[in-house]
């Protein structure tokens, strides 16, 4: 990457559950200090050897709710602190770095709020873990999926699983990703008739998603009462940079704000489109996804074609990452 010293805004993305992949962050513990040590942390919190399934496997355990959500967390928090023994910045978990914005999708948000000071890292692993491990019990309770919906006006996706429901079916809106795409869950029947009607209400394609359940939706509603008790503890500060939350999606400064956004975000939409208009809206024309995939990328891409962005999740793309002024 090689960006123009003029441009010194730039947003720091975090990726959410479905980012994971075997081998990651493999190559970043080897060559940092700092990013073992996140690992060595997130194991002794969690109580059990997060990097070596990351690095090994196998691929059922890695893409297992409970254990896919911390990996992720624990490899975004091992990125910053690799780019920051890298450059060398004082700060932990990437608090030196002079963004301008922040913001994470889904999961991703636990992460955004560790680096713009708003959750201690210890505080935000331990609730990551017990999302999981609620989010997985809910999957195992019901029989939910999800659906991708590409080329359809977000009016008339909307108009459509509106009708569904008034007709029964346990269906709504998961994500709104980009312009192209957005995401549908519920229960498995809901969904597949829902799919069907989109396609009739003419859809350019919908596409069955490989997932455990149906997040961000009412299914959801099990994991959403067993984490509220965590959640009403979890300390909570005002953000140093604008934090962008998905239930809104909006800019959010109020802890007590981002304490129920993180709670109503489990069965209700993640309006990622507007959180990354929000963030391009303050002049950051540069963005940083970190941590595993390149998912965030994509879609960012979808909603504004001059934005640039850089996946940094391995050591060949931090040693690739020039002239962001840090």
């Amino acid at each position: 990457m090689n960006v123009e010293r003029e441009n010194t805004n730039f947003a720091c993305l975090f990726p959410g559950q479905g980012a994971q992949a075997i081998g990651m962050a493999a190559d970043l513990c080897e060559a940092s200090g700092r990013a073992r040590e996140v690992f060595r942390r997130g194991g002794e919190i969690l109580g059990f050897d997060v990097l070596a399934i990351c690095s090994d496997g196998p691929a059922e355990e890695l893409n297992a709710t409970r254990v896919s959500q911390p990996a992720i967390f624990l490899h975004s928090m091992a990125v910053l602190e690799a780019l920051a023994e890298r450059r060398g910045i004082e700060g932990s978990f990437g608090q030196g770095l002079a963004a301008s914005a922040a913001s994470g999708l889904s999961l991703g948000e636990y992460s955004a709020l560790v680096f713009v000071g708003a959750l201690q890292f210890e505080d935000a692993l331990e609730i990551v873990g017990k999302r999981g491990e609620f989010m997985q019990e809910a999957c195992d309770e019901s029989s939910g999926t999800m659906a991708a919906v590409v080329g359809m006006d977000a009016a008339e996706l909307e108009a459509v699983v509106s009708s569904g429901r008034e007709d029964g079916l346990v269906v709504g809106v998961a994500n709104y990703n980009s312009p192209a795409e957005m995401v549908i869950s519920g229960t498995c029947e809901g969904v597949e008739e829902c799919s069907r009607r989109l396609e009739e209400a003419g859809a350019r394609k919908v596409v069955a998603l490989r997932v455990a359940g149906a997040y961000h939706s009412a299914l959801m509603e099990s994991a959403t009462r067993k984490l509220q008790p965590w959640l009403a503890e979890l300390a909570i500060s005002p953000p140093r940079l604008p934090f962008f939350a998905n239930y809104s999606g909006t800019r959010v400064d109020d802890p007590e704000e981002i304490r129920e956004g993180l709670l109503r975000q489990i069965e209700n939409s993640v309006r990622w489109e507007q959180c990354v208009r929000g963030v391009l809206g303050l002049d950051c024309s540069t963005a940083l996804e970190l941590g595993p995939g390149k998912v965030l990328r994509g879609h960012v891409r979808k909603i504004d074609r001059e934005a640039v962005v850089e996946s940094i999740g391995t050591l060949e793309s931090l040693d690739n990452l020039e002239g962001v002024p840090v």
